[in-house]
């Protein structure tokens, strides 16, 4: 049997693969922290799972639209108003089986074989191994931490060429947890847009972002650019990464396209996980979420202030989602032989730089704060002795 090129130039999921020694660790009998995944200990908020119970109570549960139940595309509309005060018509609101679900529609409705995209360095991996499957070139750009390891107008406007077609942004980014400011992402999809280039602005970490000195959540790329695609999931937010329900926002032209894309890659997102999902838009569910985004941020401080301690710089402080991204150059490891070590002599699970890019690969490593507290006192202690032991 041959195997297709496309599979073959796939590299693994870092992030997993040291998921899967950790388990054979643990299978062993060792207690590993897990700090590699980027996954909630809380879950789904109780209304939802609440929800859930109902919604599988025997009844038939047919397909849905392949755009998602119309009540839900309702919901999520709602949400950008009373959240972002950004107006979204829901015709405009795909539901997809995950915000991956999500990025494959949009690639395949935008980019032709050969075109030319444009992705920061260091990046979430499987952004640009959708993007390459179907045929595009990616431009991996350096960021660093001047920019907040994330694209900035000059970057772009230095690396654009005439192949370009489009952009791909993560804000806040996995694995720096870092966030583009709203001017510069403004100026960057107005370079794009006034070269007819296309914008894919991923904002599955936009409401675990610290909020302003007046208590108001981060601004949605679509309150400066409605044309903007936007990729966003039930995963992070609302604690339902098991359940693959995402969502993305296009522009209207592209609407009829996606429908026949999801029609003939997926069917439709799971029906009870649609139905559940409704129950995250009420506000106690809502408020719960809040709650929780208040407990990341003080993860946050714990493992800032514990990384610090035992001389793992990290060099941008995040400012949304779950993760820390430390630099180990100074350990004489790079940081695939840090996280192994890491992983079979204090038993606590990273994910190398590798992951990510070229650029920050065998310098910088993510830690992943979705855990418990007491994990994260544990993990840290752990790593203080580990690096202890490199001195």
């Amino acid at each position: 049997m041959r195997i297709s090129h496309r599979a073959q130039a796939v590299a693994p999921f870092f992030a997993m693969e040291f998921g899967k020694h950790a388990a054979t660790l643990e299978s062993q009998g060792h207690h590993v922290i897990k700090l590699n995944i980027g996954e909630p200990d809380f879950g789904a908020p109780p209304a939802v799972l609440n929800a859930m119970r109902e919604a599988m109570d025997g009844r038939p549960m047919p397909y849905t639209a392949a755009l998602g139940l119309p009540e839900l595309r309702q919901a999520i509309a709602r949400f950008y108003l009373n959240e972002h005060d950004v107006e979204v018509d829901p015709s405009r609101v795909v539901v997809t089986a995950g915000a991956s679900a999500a990025l494959v529609l949009a690639t395949a409705a935008l980019v032709n074989t050969g075109d030319e995209v444009l992705i920061a360095d260091p990046s979430y991996p499987c952004n640009r191994q959708i993007v390459e499957s179907f045929g595009a070139h990616v431009t991996l750009i350096p960021a660093t931490a001047e920019t907040r390891f994330q694209l900035d107008a000059a970057s772009v406007k230095s690396n654009w060429t005439d192949r370009t077609r489009g952009i791909m942004i993560a804000t806040p980014s996995n694995p720096t947890g870092t966030s583009v400011p709203a001017d510069e992402l403004a100026m960057i999809c107005e370079l794009a847009r006034e070269r007819d280039a296309w914008r894919i602005v991923d904002e599955i970490y936009l409401n675990l972002s610290d909020h302003d000195n007046q208590g108001r959540p981060p601004q949605s790329v679509l309150s400066f650019d409605p044309d903007a695609v936007v990729i966003n999931s039930f995963s992070k937010y609302f604690g339902m990464t098991g359940w693959r329900l995402g969502w993305c926002v296009v522009p209207e032209i592209l609407v009829p396209a996606m429908e026949r894309l999801a029609q003939n890659y997926f069917l439709c997102a799971s029906a009870p996980a649609q139905h559940a999902a409704l129950a995250c838009f009420t506000p106690d569910s809502l408020a719960v979420c809040e709650e929780r985004r208040v407990e990341f941020a003080k993860r946050r401080a714990l493992v800032l202030e514990g990384l610090s301690r035992i001389g793992l710089p990290v060099p941008v402080p995040p400012d949304g989602a779950f993760y820390a991204y430390f630099d180990v150059s100074h350990t004489g490891l790079t940081s695939w032989q840090f996280c192994e070590r890491a992983l079979h002599e204090a038993h606590v699970a990273l994910t190398p730089g590798r992951d990510f890019g070229t650029h920050t690969a065998e310098t910088h490593v993510r830690l992943s704060y979705a855990v418990s507290t007491d994990d994260l006192h544990e993990g840290i202690a752990r790593l203080g002795k580990f690096v202890a032991t490199l001195r």
